[in-house]
């Protein structure tokens, strides 16, 4: 079942593989096991094949299934039918974790499930809050649940559920990043689009949200692009406050590491006609780069505030026309903000130079996974993550 596993995860998400070697050893079973699960249930939203009668009822009950050795699934395409098809293996690991990670995972399954099956059939997102409300059940509740597990392992301290809601943000912030950059491939989803863009916000700019494919629209386009990363903007302000919670390296790591990918995409994103015409995502090369600069959250920080001043160049010079420029400045100021407040904070000038920034054993390790990250995907290609990757990273 281990074996089946850690295989298909590599196979699903080499990022998220990557992340979960960051955990305690005590947690890499759990989220191993918790994203394969969330994989399972966004199989089963995404495939068009299964009508809505069959799929509605079934997102709803599949937090029941968790414990039914015998349970499996015919749908999905690619690793996903593997998924599905052998998902008894994944069922069998689920029983060996603990009675209080088996109900977390279980509880946070079920309002997810039920979260999707609110928005089947659904022609459009509407409002903004609506836009949250997806991506609070697809990501802030995975990140909610992500950090019970944490604090139920003895390795984080009680306050990181008080704060439940920073960690809510801190999902959403990541879900509207991938459902921005990915307008192309979900509005030309086959059989049907499956679109998150807000009607309140996109119906600003054009008529029909498929009117930003036409390069005639460039314009409008790129001016609803720029409100979407703007709304996005505000939850990743609002998330940072999680940060200094955070007291397990392992545990900071996997959840840094998935939040500076996430600011770095959406500054790629940002005032870039290429999201409506391609693909627009890092370089390998600077995902390794990224990959080994993050080490704690000094690191962090200074990585944060250099990107956020990347994107405030952007406000301040090409895009100094946009209407929203002053509302992406102000939440652009405020991570600016919290990052300078956090570097000179008395904690972090007290761990300045820390054997573990320094510890050539620990440079080693993130080396040999990045280098092992690399060597994976240059010799797999790409395999598209859905909308449950984005919720974990």
């Amino acid at each position: 079942g281990l074996a089946f596993c850690y295989g298909l995860l590599q196979r699903v998400s080499r990022s998220f593989s990557v992340v979960i070697q960051q955990l305690p050893d005590e947690l890499r079973h759990p989220l191993c096991v918790f994203y394969l699960i969330l994989r399972a249930l966004d199989t089963v939203e995404h495939d068009m094949n299964l009508p809505n009668e069959v799929k509605i009822p079934l997102l709803r009950t599949f937090h029941e299934h968790l414990f039914d050795r015998s349970w499996k699934l015919k749908c999905g395409y690619g690793p996903y039918v593997d998924l599905m098809e052998n998902y008894p293996l994944v069922t069998d690991v689920f029983l060996t974790l603990s009675p209080g990670a088996q109900e977390v995972i279980r509880d946070s399954t079920r309002r997810m499930g039920n979260g999707m099956a609110d928005f089947i059939g659904k022609d459009e997102v509407h409002s903004v809050a609506e836009y949250d409300l997806y991506c609070h059940y697809v990501a802030g509740l995975v990140r909610s649940a992500v950090a019970k597990i944490f604090v139920d392992s003895g390795l984080e301290k009680e306050n990181l559920v008080a704060e439940v809601h920073l960690a809510n943000n801190m999902g959403q912030f990541l879900q509207k990043t991938n459902v921005i950059r990915d307008y192309l491939q979900d509005i030309n989803e086959e059989p049907a689009p499956r679109m998150f863009w807000p009607r309140e916000i996109w119906g600003k700019y054009a008529q029909e949200l498929a009117d930003f494919k036409d390069p005639a629209n460039e314009k409008a386009a790129v001016q609803c692009l720029n409100h979407m990363v703007t709304d996005a903007l505000r939850h990743c302000e609002i998330g940072l406050n999680v940060i200094p919670l955070l007291q397990n390296i392992g545990i900071l790591r996997s959840c840094l590491i998935p939040e500076v990918m996430g600011l770095r995409t959406l500054t790629l994103c940002y005032n870039n006609p290429q999201v409506f015409r391609g693909v627009v995502k890092m370089r390998r090369g600077e995902t390794a780069k990224l990959f080994m600069s993050i080490y704690d959250k000094r690191s962090f920080y200074q990585t944060y505030l250099r990107l956020a001043n990347e994107l405030e160049a952007k406000c301040k010079g090409e895009a100094s026309g946009d209407p929203m420029v002053a509302t992406t400045l102000k939440h652009v100021h405020g991570i600016q903000k919290s990052c300078k407040a956090a570097l000179s904070s008395k904690e972090l000038l007290a761990k300045s130079g820390s054997a573990l920034t320094h510890d050539p054993a620990i440079r080693l390790l993130l080396l040999v996974g990045v280098v092992a990250y690399f060597a994976y995907a240059f010799n797999l290609g790409d395999v598209r993550g859905e909308h449950v990757v984005r919720a974990l990273g």
